[in-house]
């Protein structure tokens, strides 16, 4: 072959490798060294590319075209997950070639295939060429994590600049429509519609929405209450007229500095015909700046009321989106996240306390599930619970109603700050979830004692407990009570294995994933149910197994694999995987509740790019490699 046509051959390859990861980012030098020694090989459909039966791996192969099932050999192979598919710009085997042993997998051609083949020995030639190659193979899913992150840095960072800039047009301010009310509407009714909405303003518009007035509810105590006017009057009587309004074109800086010159609180954006689009508030235009973390700490920390904990809330959602856009991890931003609502939450406790008599009772207010995991996301509801003390001396039917009505205030206090109520009652205003200490340790020892379905459910959610405030002590002593009860019951370790090995990571055999049929969701993953879940099982397992008292699944992992002799590096690819997941978890709740709607957990795997899709691909495959020790270790 004449060299203009080798060129020709090397130049289309390295076209090639540049559209995949960690060759779009690898050194030019090393890029040409692998072009020039890729050879082109053929396999038709059905056919064996390598397996365990063929030695030592000599070659590393990438997918040019066409799908491979990689299936893992031995008694294993036999379960349906453990198998997955490999696409174009995905190489195999980077272990077995890196360790020089034969490969695990068994590698079949699921249609007819082209492949790139390297020799082992350029293999390693490669590696010491380049500094890309080498941490690829050595830190596979931490390297491509690593380009997701900066992926995602640069997409959060534009949509983060835009709302933390004064230039930002009104347009992007505005998250919803504005709430308005004809001039004739009464009193009464709009400040009930105020309340039900917790909105601070009323705009009065006419026939033509155009906004004729405003009503505040500062306006509430000098126009109604002092002249004691009747309820039943119309808004127009007690409105602002004229409010100040600005074209929805217009930015953040005019509606400042009309803020400033007219005394305002509030600026009307209006289209081109003067019709009402939206409501700025001096809240929005705080919310543009750099919210800090100092800042929002003391908004909670002094905050007399739950408005302000209400409206300290958002902040902390703000900044954390600022967090993501800066390239923070998953794992430290859902701690961020559950550490600055545990600040709230116990804010919201203390101004409870205030209207209720609880002298002389020991007690302390539990979180369940992800916050008592410190694994909150953007979308999460109400899950907690109270432990408490009740001597002899003390009435314990009344002790538990003071502790009920006390329960009551705070659900509907954090309900009230952007913490849902739970729709399936796991809250502290349940009689069933606000028990003695005695009584709680009765439950779960009734629950490990039988573990039924519901009681193995009731497991998941509730053992990953947490105090948030009162008497830790309590907490405490519950914890040391079910490592003990469980680390004594073997059936019910293994039972609760086999429940967590229920659900498998949704990987394909042809496809990559395995997509929802329900019509609801069609053509998506619910990656809470069959993402983050498989991980979070597994580690409550090991945990519960090895007397680990952290509910944190990243902490439950590190620790238990320690005793379990995991080696570092597998269980460093273990919890990136979950962090990969958690993060697409935040990325799209985002998104949703930015257009308007409840932040959920079903991704569609279609909308991923290529490297997110490989990265989820690799998490999948190591919730299976978890689940795989889960079966062997307690034979599930």
């Amino acid at each position: 072959m004449s060299n203009s046509a080798t060129q020709m051959l090397v130049s289309a390859t390295i076209e090639f490798l540049r559209r995949y990861p960690p060759f779009d980012r690898m050194e030019t030098e090393a890029l040409q060294f692998l072009a020039e020694r890729l050879r082109l090989a053929y396999y038709p459909r059905d056919a064996q590319i390598l397996t365990p039966e063929m030695g030592v791996a000599r070659t590393f192969y990438l997918l040019q075209r066409g799908k491979v099932l990689a299936r893992q050999a031995g008694e294993v192979s036999l379960v349906e997950f453990a198998s997955m598919t490999l696409g174009p710009g995905e190489g195999f085997p980077i272990g077995s070639v890196t360790a020089q042993r034969p490969s695990t997998n068994a590698y079949v051609a699921l249609e007819d295939v082209f492949c790139y083949e390297l020799p082992a020995d350029d293999f390693f030639r490669l590696m010491q060429k380049s500094t890309v190659f080498n941490l690829f193979c050595t830190q596979y899913i931490a390297s491509l994590l690593n380009q997701s992150r900066q992926q995602l840095q640069i997409q959060f960072a534009q949509r983060a600049a835009e709302q933390q800039t004064m230039n930002s047009p009104l347009a992007s301010i505005i998250k919803k429509a504005p709430l308005a009310v004809p001039p004739g509407t009464s009193i009464r009714q709009v400040i009930e519609s105020m309340a039900s909405a917790h909105i601070g303003s009323m705009i009065v518009v006419d026939e033509n929405e155009q906004p004729i007035g405003i009503f505040t509810q500062s306006d509430v105590l000098k126009r109604i209450v002092l002249p004691g006017t009747p309820l039943d009057g119309p808004i127009e009587s007690v409105m602002s007229p004229a409010p100040h309004a600005l074209p929805v074109s217009s930015n953040a800086y005019d509606a400042a500095l009309a803020m400033a010159m007219h005394g305002i609180r509030h600026v009307l954006a209006v289209d081109e015909g003067g019709r009402l689009r939206g409501v700025v508030s001096e809240r929005d235009l705080f919310t543009l700046q750099r919210v800090g973390l100092r800042q929002i700490r003391q908004t909670i920390d002094t905050a007399a009321s739950i408005e302000q904990l209400r409206q300290a809330s958002q902040d902390v959602r703000q900044l954390s989106l600022n967090m993501l856009a800066q390239g923070v991890g998953a794992e430290q931003l859902t701690q961020f996240i559950s550490a600055l609502n545990d600040t709230l939450t116990r804010r919201v406790i203390q101004l409870c306390l205030d209207r209720h008599d609880l002298y002389g009772i020991e007690w302390a207010w539990l979180s369940f599930g992800s916050e008592g995991r410190d694994e909150q996301t953007f979308s999460t509801d109400q899950d907690n619970g109270i432990v408490y003390e009740c001597t002899d001396i003390m009435d314990r039917e009344q002790t538990q109603l003071r502790m009920l009505e006390f329960a009551r205030d705070v659900n509907e206090a954090l309900d009230r700050c952007g913490f849902p109520l739970c729709k399936g009652n796991i809250m502290a205003s349940n009689p069933e979830l606000c028990l003695t200490l005695e009584e709680w340790e009765e439950k779960f020892a009734r629950w490990i004692r039988s573990p039924q379905p519901q009681a193995l459910l009731n497991a998941t959610i509730f053992f990953d407990f947490r105090p948030l405030y009162g008497r830790f002590n309590l907490a405490d002593r519950l914890r040391l009570s079910l490592l003990r009860q469980t680390r004594s019951n073997g059936i019910f370790m293994r039972m609760m294995a086999q429940n967590a090995l229920t659900v498998a990571p949704p990987l394909g055999k042809i496809r990559d994933f395995v997509t929802d049929a329900d019509p609801e969701h069609p053509g998506t993953i619910d990656l809470k149910k069959l993402g983050a879940r498989l991980f979070i099982d597994a580690a409550r397992i090991f945990a519960l197994g090895h007397n680990i008292a952290a509910t944190n699944t990243v902490q439950r992992l590190k620790l238990s694999s320690s005793q379990m002799n995991v080696p570092a590096d597998e269980i460093g690819a273990i919890i990136e995987g979950f962090n990969f997941i958690q993060l697409l978890r935040l990325r799209h709740q985002h998104f949703e509740q930015e257009h308007g709607r409840a932040g959920d957990n079903y991704v569609r795997p279609d909308e991923l790019n290529e490297l997110e899709r490989r990265i989820l691909k690799e998490a999948f495959r190591q919730a299976r490699k978890l689940q795989q020790r889960l079966r062997l270790d307690y034979q599930a």
